[in-house]
């Protein structure tokens, strides 16, 4: 135990660092410091990190990616294309049982294909359908469950911001990741529908069938296509040119920033207020993902130089048995700093720590370095999805309670989210049990 003093300090000092709520950027760096000096490295040794900072992030041409999708999913939110299509779908669903959570669950995925950015996905579900299944008397649990684990599906379902930054991390193709989320993400997806017809089904009282008040005189087969037509085009335009190899990661989220300029045009909504803002808030989203980047590249290398990799590898060996053993202790370990680390956070600094563990693994499935790489990082990316809803530091919780009438409690939000929470875990149960659910749609492309 006294070989690894420093490192286990530093991971304490991390977490009662967060609880301050002292920015996280800074903390992750400061702490890279200070223990620089209590371990006794020699400063000289800092200008590694520099190094590693500008090469591996500042002058990284991937990671341009980032603030585009991110200005995708903002403009993709002002020109009311969601609010759309929330509607349609509630004229669809309209006199079921469950008809308008089942719409929400329905946009979050494809809000989810069409924009990674989770807290404009979990305000914009809110805002628009929260009020309503109140008014219609949904179970309040059930409300805001869903609204909660939807708006965080934009995290797995490709264009993905974090699969993005994971690619980068771990060398692999950022389009096999998008590829290798699309299915665990649709897979959650309707495990969540399956979830509502269950809860209609055995408590009609909590999801009732609602009366849709919409000003649409449009037939409902054209209001779908119509208010479908757009989202479709955007993904196929992002995910298509990847998936065909006619543009890389980076080009495909420029065409995606650039189709969302066009729908804004189309809808009224390319003003230079929505303009201004979305830039603004693209600036301030990539700033503060960027700096974790650059504090977690400090903190990971003074934790690796004071042993705390061999101490991680110690720990995983030490209460595994065997390569799925060794996978399940990593993925309770990650499952346990989701409660207290953001996702930004555990992939810079605990992803270059367990892959080579798993790297190195025999599984027998027969897979290449860069094909067991990609498993995991989907676990990881579906794992990492109740960092979102885990409290204390659930983030998705906080986006709806910002939004929320004065009657529902942070009480009511915590306890909302433990069916969705295990849903979750089932859903990366089967993607380990059948790895084919990551890995086929990758390999029936690239081969």
């Amino acid at each position: 135990m006294g070989e690894y003093f420093l490192p286990i300090l530093m991971v304490v000092a991390l977490i009662g660092g967060i609880f301050t709520g002292y920015p996280v950027a800074f903390l992750l760096a400061g702490l890279g410091v200070v223990f620089c000096f209590l371990a006794d490295i020699p400063v000289l040794f800092l200008g590694t990190v520099v190094s590693r900072i500008f090469t591996g992030t500042l002058a990284n041409w991937l990671l341009l990616a980032v603030p585009l999708f991110v200005f995708m999913g903002l403009m993709l939110e002002k020109s009311g294309a969601a609010k759309k299509l929330l509607m349609s779908l509630e004229r669809l669903f309209a006199g079921m049982r469950g008809g308008l959570a089942i719409s929400v669950a329905v946009l979050g995925i494809v809000m989810a294909a069409s924009t990674g950015i989770i807290g404009a996905s979990v305000v914009l579900l809110g805002v628009l359908s929260l009020p309503v299944m109140l008014k219609q008397k949904y179970d309040k649990g059930l409300a805001s469950g869903i609204i909660c684990a939807s708006g965080t599906l934009g995290i797995l379902i490709p264009p993905s911001i974090m699969l993005v930054l994971v690619g980068d991390i771990l060398q692999i193709s950022v389009g096999d990741l998008f590829m290798g989320a699309m299915i665990p993400g649709l897979v959650l997806g309707a495990l969540y529908i399956g979830y509502i017809l269950g809860v209609a089904f055995l408590a009609p009282h909590k999801a009732p069938a609602g009366v849709v008040d919409v000003n649409d005189k449009r037939p409902l087969w054209l209001a779908l296509a119509s208010d479908l037509l757009a989202p479709v085009i955007l993904i196929m335009g992002v995910l298509g040119s990847i998936i065909a190899g006619i543009a890389t990661p980076t080009e495909a989220a420029a065409i995606g920033a650039a189709g969302t300029l066009i729908l804004a045009a189309f809808s009224g909504e390319l003003t230079y207020a929505n303009v201004r803002d979305s830039v603004m808030e693209t600036g301030k989203t990539t700033g503060m993902i960027l700096f974790v980047a650059i504090g977690a590249t400090c903190f990971s290398v003074i934790f690796k130089r004071v042993g705390g990799d061999v101490m991680i590898e110690d720990v995983v060996t030490t209460f595994a048995s065997g390569p799925y053993g060794t996978l399940a202790v990593v993925m309770i370990l990650i499952f346990i700093l989701g409660f207290f680390l953001e996702w930004i956070e555990i992939s810079y600094i605990v992803l270059p720590l367990f892959a080579p563990i798993i790297a190195g693994l025999d599984f027998g499935l027969d897979l290449t370095r860069d094909q067991q790489l990609t498993w995991f990082a989907i676990l990881v990316a579906i794992n990492l999805q109740t960092s979102f809803l885990t409290p204390p530091f659930g983030y998705a919780l906080f986006y709806l309670k910002g939004i929320a009438p004065p009657g529902l409690t942070m009480g009511d939000i915590y306890r909302s989210i433990i069916p969705f929470v295990i849903l979750q875990l089932i859903g990366l149960s089967l993607a380990i049990s059948f790895p084919g659910l990551v890995l086929w749609l990758p390999k029936l492309v690239t081969g």
